[in-house]
């Protein structure tokens, strides 16, 4: 297939005024001042991919990795410093909110403006103006100034007005982190319809899922190089492995314990001294990983003797929604008593956990679990990893076994 996309060893750099000159005096004193007036910035640095006819293609990496630069070097609004950009066929483009639609303009103007800006005349955009208004929802609003209106509002009505004028490439940048979830599911709809037809999609999300879904290739852009390139999936799980590994060094950086006097209660008769989260070998980690082993240690130092005593655990996601409140007594494991230090722990074969950020509380109350002796909540952080896993959405993996038949036939 014929590339429509071309990017051949093209760099951008912008130049970054640190202090801005004011009066001519300021100017003067610039222009015969030794040294650097302005640093530069290179957003894209070398960067080459194609994009093939009829292909959805996918620009990931972090904020700032230059994928609205690239974007924007394919829709021409900013051109290459050095190599070259190529493009073939009529490209419409959903880029950062407020480009594209005049302010001072109502939506019916602006409608019939991109239009004109697309080769579309008049006549025309006048034929698909109700298939516009309808898919925006917009009816009500379309005679409004735009500078009125709230960013979901803009985002239907540029959304459908974009799709609207038959493009051979569409151009997305997160257009579906605006907006409800009705009109993210049409939004959706309409780009896996462009996709059946046929057309060109290029698709900038960190929602990584939707990218692996939507798109047959994708580029790993980081710090404006290409790390990676090629089939989805393999650029997608190379750049969470690489996420993944930053974010393992960081977290190792800090205490796992967050000291705040109000979250810790009791009479520390016993006390709890530290608890650790393991993989399957016993190393301490921040890091856990989705259907592997983990064992969670609780160490603790009895101050006198404490006839059966029970340790307990619950983990919260991040959101504050409790998953798990598991204990001794439940678990049917008889403490006669404690005194001086020892070890709890509760080893789980395959943790059911997905990606996600959850805080662990640990405890240790007497018999009847109303006397606590210390009361650890939620002071403890530790993060999930799913590279790979048969499911991705939500809180926990149900580790269900599909199956399927015909029963038409």
């Amino acid at each position: 297939m014929s590339a429509v996309i071309e990017f051949e060893n093209v760099s951008k750099r912008f130049i970054l005024q640190r202090d801005r000159p004011v009066t001519i005096q300021e100017r003067l004193s610039r222009f015969f001042r030794s040294g650097k007036a302005a640093d530069e910035f290179w957003a894209l640095r070398n960067v080459s991919f194609s994009v093939a006819r009829g292909e959805s293609f996918g620009l990931i990496g972090h904020n700032g990795a230059g994928k609205s630069t690239a974007l924007k070097l394919m829709t021409r609004i900013l051109e290459p410093t050095s190599g070259r950009v190529r493009l073939r066929g009529r490209v419409a483009a959903l880029l950062e909110l407020g480009s594209g639609f005049h302010p001072e303009l109502s939506g019916r103007d602006n409608v019939f403006l991109y239009g004109s800006l697309m080769g579309l005349n008049r006549r025309e955009m006048a034929a698909r103006l109700d298939e516009i208004v309808a898919f925006a929802d917009m009816a009500d609003f379309l005679d409004l100034q735009v500078k009125y209106y709230s960013s979901g509002m803009y985002t239907r009505l540029a959304f459908a007005v974009a799709t609207a004028v038959d493009p051979d490439i569409l151009i997305t940048d997160e257009v579906l982190a605006v907006g409800d979830e009705a009109f993210q599911r049409k939004c959706m709809d309409r780009i896996l319809t462009f996709r059946h037809m046929g057309k060109t999609i290029v698709f900038v999300s960190h929602a990584l899922e939707t990218v692996r879904t939507l798109c047959d290739r994708a580029v790993w852009l980081d710090h404006g190089v290409v790390r990676a390139s090629g089939a989805t999936s393999e650029v997608i799980d190379a750049y969470l492995a690489e996420v993944n590994r930053r974010e393992r060094e960081a977290l190792m950086q800090q205490d796992l314990v967050t000291a705040d006097p109000n979250r810790r209660f009791g009479t520390h008769d016993v006390e709890i001294t530290n608890v650790e989260v393991c993989d399957a070998g016993g190393v301490v980690r921040a890091v856990a990983h989705t259907g592997a082993p983990l064992t969670i240690r609780i160490r603790y130092q009895a101050h006198r003797a404490v006839p059966r005593p029970i340790f307990g655990l619950a983990i919260h996601h991040e959101s504050g929604i409790l998953l798990a409140g598991p204990n001794t007594l439940f678990a049917g494991l008889d403490i006669p008593a404690v005194q001086g230090e020892g070890v709890v722990e509760l080893r789980i074969a395959a943790l059911p956990l997905l990606a996600g950020r959850y805080l662990l509380s640990a405890s240790v109350y007497d018999e009847t679990m109303l006397h606590a002796y210390d009361h650890h909540d939620r002071l403890y952080r530790f993060t999930v990893h799913n590279e790979g896993g048969s499911e991705r959405f939500g809180a926990c993996a149900l580790g269900g076994a599909w199956s399927w038949h015909e029963t038409g036939r």
